[in-house]
């Protein structure tokens, strides 16, 4: 009986031709249009804000800053600093936005818009892992550091323990009256480098690089510990960690403020901050002061890393992510600001104690010098951890994103446990970092894993974009996405200033190559050969990546190489109700010659950005004609 009503009903019901049909109505097919409300999405707009912001403004932000501004012309060097912001920052941070909230994918789907250039994606996850191995190390550093300053007095802050030695000298400068006397700091050792050295990393067990020596046990309860609290926050993707970032991200900025406040107030506070903004306008002749300015951008905000792809693919289809890119990448360049004056504030007021000249005193623990010290440290060390961490969710979330848009079917329903063995591995490989010798293979790390590869891997994605792509059709895709086109600005970095200025970090890096060390410790040849060995595999997944797309097409190699190059057929936005103008045409199942139609029959009136896709159709349609004429 009911199968007879429902028989009835849709006799009564007009028959829709199948020309005009959408994939929606075609009941009996089973489609992927469903995937980005699957993967989740963000549950606020200020979740994807602070979750940039977290990412962007990590450890590089406290100490590479500080220490690249006083020694490349103080004041001056935010002069390139602010222009490389312009030519190279803010261009690329809005591209990699505009790719990841186009399309909702990540890194490895996200090259449906040019299959040729999918191994970029694997490069840049083969980066991130690396990164996420050892930058986690720095965090389980940090924890240790945490819990020794749970106490009375810290532990670095003397001589006299067991792992001094006869070198250790209390950086505190005696007194003669009122008066500081000069202190002699040639040929001694602070107990805080010692404490660092031959405590915490215990080098002295180890005979080096080759030979890393015992597992430290507290150091590897560290790095489980600080495996476990990403797990923890990343377990149910965006939606956990989107929220743990209100904290994360907000909380460094009140430290900071705490400790630029107590800072300036110390007596000599201002011979730091004098030391630190005072311009060296000769600098600016130096290529290298422009290259450091360059590579501070590059590194700080984190482009190329895939983070902002992933956390710009779960947005809404027309976030603003044009003015997030400004507020994160400004912001950004102001914390790194403000975290120099409150460093050297508290440099300054101890050269004043030790009677030394602030270039002196760098090395030396400023925390030990403040009153209520174990306070300050476990403050700092606070700091430290949760802007470590805001970093590291976006390199798991990265990861985890890419992997499971690749095989939806399988891991989207598994993604907490996946997650999990993706943290276990990683945990399991990073134990080498624990051992008396771990140092060295951070440092190796460090060096080779985002350098170069990196570099190239930025390079090719703004190529493939703008050039094979085409930045006209990119530049509609932006305008179907928020309503207006990029500006000539944007288009000339994209175009010519970004990829050249790249190119030129890249050739320098090459030409100014200097092997690791670490101290006095100059690492072998073959750790130097793995080194660059890592960085060349980031490299060669590209052109790894082109060969398998060129052999998945037929015909001549010219042709397999066209085919390869244009977008998929379900290049576009993920949901169906967001293509609009020539992408309705491109969901599986439609045969639509006027997809705009089809869109407004099933979902009804036009919207502002529905009369920005007739406008696209129109510019489509005119380019065209003029073609044939």
């Amino acid at each position: 009986m009911k199968k007879l009503q429902e028989a009835h009903l849709r006799k009564q019901r007009p028959v829709t031709p199948d020309l005009l049909m959408t994939p929606s109505d075609q009941g009996d097919v089973d489609l992927d249009v469903d995937f980005a409300a699957d993967r989740g999405n963000w549950t606020g707009k200020l979740d994807f804000l602070l979750s940039c912001i977290g990412y962007c403004v990590g450890l590089g932000n406290v100490w590479r800053f500080p220490y690249r501004a006083y020694t490349n012309g103080g004041g001056a060097f935010l002069v390139p600093y602010f222009l490389m912001l312009a030519i190279c920052g803010i261009p690329l941070f809005f591209l990699e936005l505009s790719l990841g909230q186009f399309s909702s994918l990540g890194p490895l789907a996200v090259w449906k818009i040019s299959p040729l250039f999918k191994g970029a994606g694997a490069a840049m996850l083969l980066i991130v892992g690396l990164v996420a191995i050892y930058y986690n190390m720095i965090i389980a550093y940090v924890l240790f550091y945490l819990f020794a300053s749970l106490t009375s007095n810290l532990p670095w802050e003397h001589c006299g323990n067991w792992w001094n030695t006869e070198r250790c000298l209390e950086h505190r400068g005696p007194r003669e009256g009122n008066a500081v006397l000069p202190l002699n700091l040639s040929s001694t050792v602070s107990p805080s480098e010692e404490y660092w050295s031959r405590y915490v990393l215990h080098i002295q067990g180890s005979q080096g690089i080759g030979r890393p020596g015992e597992i430290r046990w507290n150091l590897c309860l560290c790095l489980l510990l600080a495996w476990v609290i990403v797990f923890l926050c990343i377990l149910k993707g965006v939606k956990s960690s989107g929220k743990v970032v209100y904290f994360t991200a907000t909380f460094p900025y009140l430290i900071l403020v705490m400790l630029l406040v107590r800072g300036v107030t110390l007596p000599g506070a201002w011979k730091g901050i004098q030391f630190y903004l005072t311009p060296q306008f000769h600098h600016l002749l130096s290529s290298k002061v422009w290259i450091e300015a360059a590579l501070q951008i590059f590194y700080s905000l984190g482009v190329g890393f895939g983070g902002l792809l992933t956390f710009a693919s779960y947005n809404t289809f027309h976030q603003n992510i044009y003015r997030d890119t400004f507020i994160v990448t400004l912001g950004n360049a102001i914390t790194s600001i403000l975290a120099g004056f409150a460093i050297f504030s508290v440099l300054g007021y101890m050269s004043q104690e030790l009677g030394v000249p602030v270039d002196q005193v760098a090395k030396a623990a400023a925390m030990t010098m403040l009153p209520l010290s174990p306070f300050w440290s476990f403050l700092f060390f606070f700091m430290l951890l949760t802007l470590g961490l805001d970093s590291q969710f976006a390199f798991l979330e990265t990861i985890v994103t890419a992997v499971t848009d690749e095989f939806p079917y399988y891991l989207r329903p598994k993604k907490a446990v996946f997650s999990g063995l993706i943290c276990v591995a990683m945990y399991l490989m990073g134990l080498i970092l624990t051992t008396d010798g771990g140092m060295y293979w951070l440092v190796l790390l460090d060096d080779y894993s985002a350098s170069f590869g990196l570099m190239v891997v930025v390079i090719t994605t703004c190529l493939a974009v703008t050039r094979v792509y085409g930045i006209q059709r990119f530049c509609r895709d932006i305008h179907m996405m928020l309503g207006f086109k990029p500006g000539l600005y944007f288009r000339a970095c994209w175009l010519f200033l970004s990829p050249a200025t790249l190119l030129a970090l890249l050739v320098y890096s090459i030409v100014k190559y200097q092997p690791s060390e670490y101290g006095s410790y100059r690492f072998p040849a073959w750790a130097e050969l793995l080194g660059i060995l890592m960085g060349l595999l980031s490299c060669l997944m590209i052109p790894a990546g082109m060969l398998v797309a060129v052999l998945r097409e037929e015909g001549s190699l010219w042709e397999r190489l066209q085919q390869a190059s244009r977008p998929a057929i379900d290049w576009g936005p993920s949901l169906e109700e967001n293509r609009t103008g020539m992408y309705v045409a491109t969901l599986a199942g439609s045969q639509s010659p006027k997809p705009l139609m089809v869109h407004m029959r099933k979902y009804g009136g036009i919207t502002s950005f529905e009369n920005t896709a007739i406008e696209v159709d129109r510019e489509i349609a005119e380019e065209e004609e003029e073609s044939m004429m």
